[in-house]
């Protein structure tokens, strides 16, 4: 008897054990696990000098420290494989996009981000190219300092060249994010949510999570891509309590290139700022226009939070403790939507991604007030009705997690069809976690749907250029990970 009691035990246990794992790997769980090394499916740190990484659920965790050349080089070194496999696609699909080809954009960059740089950053981005090189890949600083500037150059810079001018417009429509706090929290919390939509091509290189300790300044643990500065998605929070995000402004028309660059300025104010005033100013400073983005911040200490929308001309702020702001690729301040943008007739328009998701985050944000907390915010990221369509499971380019490789734009035909672009992670942090410098992401998409490569080019040969530099994106777990991991 006692012998079988004794499997039944182990038996029950199995079970239990056998059911935590479905959790874990079910499409549309929420359940985070945290990342460590023993956790990570290579279960290995590759370390150098005081750097290390490792890769954990999808995401590559690269830790950094010490004086700017260092810290670069360190960073260099421990995703050279990653740098020679961004250089290779930028070599592949620059020409096809642009007509240009990437030692183009490279002159461009060299010379329009140092004459108008930051020395400790330029500092980095050379021992960045040094650190890789060591590992054996063949990269330039100059390529680097392209691979930094690479929004700007071919979304900001390079439209107005061909225009003439800088006034021609730009159609950004990256990422959907909100903060709230006060009322609309669970506890009164800081809650901020982020998931970031790019061309899949180039998005699918946005999984680092990179965690900088420099010889001045605040530490910060930020989502990034290998070999950048900035977070240039734009997630991150300080040892300061300062948390912040954004969402770019479509249609946005404005660009100085006789001042400094956004990813400069963002990656000062982020590393020297002590509060949401502070860093506002770092990015006021010489501003050029480039990157336009609607910041959205958050203060872990007071629990206050803020809008910033940077336009060249116009800026836009408003702050509340008490209150929510969402972002969703359209200017609220009416001076750039209408001056800086055009008018911007997407702001009203339910059937483009911005209007849709205008109103349905707003309805989000509504119907859970006083719940909203880092589960409500992982649904919230995943959310898929269409407001257009009035569907509730109908992911497409107008729900909050985008999908662009879904919708055939019958409703707004400037679109191209089934474009290989939308959502490709979420990110959630409420102030607790931005105090231990924490935060959860999950990759390939918030709700867990999977992106296969293979099958999406079988499906839609329009895309064939890509075969080879399109990967797959299998569902991951939310993940947990904080700043000195190990």
């Amino acid at each position: 008897m006692k012998t079988s009691k004794r499997i039944c035990v182990l038996l029950t246990l199995l079970m239990l054990l056998a059911m935590t794992s479905l959790l874990f790997s079910g499409c549309g769980s929420n359940a985070t696990v945290q990342a460590n090394p023993g956790g990570s499916p290579s279960g290995k740190v590759i370390r150098y000098g005081k750097g290390y990484r490792f890769d954990s659920n999808g995401w590559i965790y690269v830790h950094i420290e010490g004086t700017p050349y260092e810290r670069g080089f360190q960073h260099g070194r421990l995703v050279a494989r990653e740098l020679r496999q961004v250089k290779k696609t930028l070599q592949h699909i620059m020409p096809n996009d642009t007509g240009q080809n990437l030692d183009y954009f490279v002159k461009a960059a060299e010379r329009l981000f140092t004459q108008n740089k930051d020395d400790e950053y330029l500092e980095e981005i050379k021992g960045i190219a040094a650190g890789a090189r060591s590992a054996g890949t063949n990269i330039t600083w100059q390529e680097v300092l392209e691979w930094n500037g690479n929004m700007e150059l071919t979304g900001y810079w390079y439209p107005g060249v061909l225009a003439g001018d800088y006034s021609a417009g730009v159609d950004n429509t990256r990422c959907s994010a909100f903060v709230a706090t006060g009322s609309y929290t669970k506890g009164g919390k800081v809650v901020m949510a982020h998931n970031d939509w790019d061309h899949f091509v180039t998005g699918q290189y946005a999984n680092e999570i990179l965690d900088i300790k420099p010889s001045s300044g605040h530490r910060m643990i930020m989502q990034s891509f290998p070999g950048c500065i900035a977070s240039m998605t734009d997630y991150f929070v300080t040892d300061a309590g300062l948390m912040g995000t954004e969402t770019t402004i479509g249609g946005y028309s404005g660009y100085d290139p006789n001042k400094m660059a956004e990813f400069y300025r963002m990656r000062k104010a982020t590393q020297y700022a002590n509060n949401m005033d502070e860093w506002v100013k770092y990015m006021l400073a010489d501003n050029n226009g480039g990157y336009a983005n609607s910041w959205l911040l958050g203060d872990a200490n007071t629990g206050e939070i803020m809008r910033f929308e940077l336009g060249l001309k116009y800026q836009g702020i408003a702050r509340t403790k008490n209150g929510y702001f969402i972002g969703f690729n359209s200017a609220i301040d009416p001076r750039i939507r209408n001056l800086e943008c055009g008018g911007d007739p997407t702001y009203y328009d339910i059937r483009t991604p911005m209007g849709a998701r205008r109103v349905r985050m707003t309805q989000l944000m509504e119907k859970n007030r006083g719940n909203i907390d880092t589960e409500v915010a992982k649904s919230v990221l995943s959310d898929h009705y269409d407001v257009y369509l009035n569907k509730k499971n109908h992911p497409s380019s107008r729900t909050v997690e985008g999908h662009y490789e879904l919708d055939p734009f019958q409703y707004w035909q400037a679109r191209k069809p089934y474009s290989p672009q939308g959502a490709v992670d979420g990110k959630v942090m409420d102030s607790d976690m931005a105090k231990n410098m924490t935060f959860v992401a999950r990759w390939g998409s918030s709700s867990g749907m999977a992106f296969d490569a293979h099958k999406f080019l079988q499906q839609h040969r329009q895309w064939n250029e890509l075969d080879g530099y399109l990967k797959n994106r299998p569902t991951e777990p939310w993940t947990e990970f904080k700043a000195g991991a190990i």
